[in-house]
């Protein structure tokens, strides 16, 4: 066996590196819901979006530690599913690995769909299937390459995210504590609680900031996948985890920060893009394209990472003869490209038909966003998973953990708040109209996998697996 493959991953090849790492993981949860959709968790909240997104990134905080706790052991492609199955119930593995290729084809539809309104701005003629299509097949050749393609096409597709990122924060506290673009007049904080104070939706609009924000952060555990190959996987997760936390707190919580502190809340939605309104600001000249470039390569992240993450789950379930055997071929570069292309396929299917329903039906559009957000739910299942699964991890490997660098802090106290806390911002999910039906399908779809596994695999996982 050479030091670059081993059998943990089915033959997959070690060859990311702990930076590549951490930016497929910031690549998939910084998305465009940051650069775009930042207005409608704060119209619920007001200026206490800043607390919310705080109170979410503990919770991140707990699931990013209790994975790297286990990786750090037994690090291997798709490695939480493993641990669902191992510790909790083979149900757990199996509604993990097929919630996470739902979410990523999904997310990557919409992606796709985002990609070609963008490049409508500078080609307002180009027909979205054009576009859509050679979006797609750019975004398959690069997984098709090898994971090392990937992982180079995401590290710059994250790292341009970052920098536009870095350049709001720092702009946007010299507009608030300077006065740039404002005559040397600085703003000051007063908008945090100037227009309604800083709660301004009360409890109940904060929990249901907290249901939409969860949503936004949903994408970090991809370091759970890219575990399997990552090139010196101990050294690698320990980086990547300890890291990568505090930089997307810091990304999300900053420019959201800038954005609630320059515009009073109440009038962002007829700000339009926060982030175009603050470059124009201060006088940066085209910013309006450069702010479209950057959400086109945000979106080009987000389905290049739904691409990777949903084919090495698919890969992962033929592995454990839970899926055809076919998707577990590896090409000669060393990726599973039957399952990359079932993905991809997938994807622009799900595509095209959002065009054909658009042409014939004005509904589509509410119909499409109802689909997205019911990813929300199945795109939960790994934090819950995680959480549970470390806590009989930790009792039944406790020998292993002596030397442990990484373990998981205030355990298990950690484990039982984080879990209680994720299952009441489900119940709010429920309670609010805006997410209620969405919710509900994501229920819905969980319990259809559950009754589909005990009917073909019985009440402990086992039959027919053989």
């Amino acid at each position: 066996m050479s030091k670059n493959k081993d059998n943990i991953n089915g033959g997959l090849n070690r060859s990311l590196s702990s930076g590549q790492m951490e930016m497929i993981a910031l690549g998939g949860t910084i998305g465009v819901g940051l650069f775009m959709g930042s207005t409608s968790t704060i119209k619920w909240t007001g200026p206490s979006v800043l607390l919310a997104y705080a109170v979410v990134g503990v919770l991140l905080y707990a699931v990013m530690r209790a994975l790297g706790e286990m990786i750090y052991i037994t690090p291997g492609t798709g490695s939480f599913a493993d641990y669902a199955t191992d510790y909790i119930h083979p149900l757990a593995g199996y509604l993990t690995k097929w919630s996470n290729i739902f979410q990523y084809i999904v997310v990557g539809i919409s992606e796709v769909i985002a990609v070609t309104q963008y490049l409508n701005f500078w080609w307002p003629h180009l027909p979205d299937w054009i576009s859509g299509l050679v979006v797609v097949i750019t975004l398959t050749l690069a997984n098709l390459a090898s994971a090392k393609a990937y992982g180079t096409l995401e590290f710059y597709f994250a790292m341009i995210k970052v920098v536009t990122i870095i350049l709001m924060i720092i702009i946007g506290l010299m507009v608030i504590f300077l006065g740039l673009g404002n005559n040397w007049h600085a703003i000051g904080l007063s908008n945090l609680w100037k227009h309604g104070g800083f709660f301004t939706g009360g409890f109940k609009g904060f929990m249901f900031s907290l249901s939409i924000i969860v949503g936004s952060y949903q994408g970090i555990e991809l370091l759970g996948i890219t575990a399997g190959e990552a090139e010196n996987p101990k050294h690698a997760i320990v980086a990547s985890v300890k890291s990568i936390v505090w930089r997307i707190l810091i990304f999300y919580i900053g420019a959201i920060f800038v954005i609630v502190t320059i515009y009073p809340w109440n009038q962002l939605a007829s700000v339009g893009s926060p982030f175009v309104e603050t470059f124009t600001k201060v006088g940066i000249a085209g910013a309006a394209g450069i702010i479209n470039f950057v959400v086109l390569t945000a979106a080009m992240s987000g389905a290049n990472s739904g691409i990777y993450s949903s084919s090495r789950m698919l890969f992962k379930l033929s592995v454990d003869k839970e899926a055809p055997s076919i998707f577990s071929k590896l090409s000669k570069h060393v990726v599973p490209n039957v399952a990359i292309l079932t993905i991809s396929s997938g994807i622009l299917i799900g595509f095209i038909l959002n065009i054909v329903l658009s042409i014939f039906s004005k509904s589509s559009a509410n119909l499409f966003v109802i689909v997205y957000s019911s990813s929300v739910l199945p795109g939960l299942v790994p934090w819950f998973v995680i959480l549970l699964s470390e806590l009989r991890f930790r009792r039944q490997n406790a020998h292993m953990l002596e030397e442990h660098p990484f373990k998981m802090p205030f355990y298990p106290l950690s484990n039982y708040l984080a879990i209680i806390a994720l299952v009441i911002i489900v119940l709010f999910m429920f309670v609010n109209p805006d997410t209620r039906v969405s919710v509900s399908v994501g229920a819905v779809f969980l319990l259809l996998l559950s009754l589909i596994f005990f009917i073909r695999y019985g009440k402990d996982g086992q039959k027919g697996k053989n």
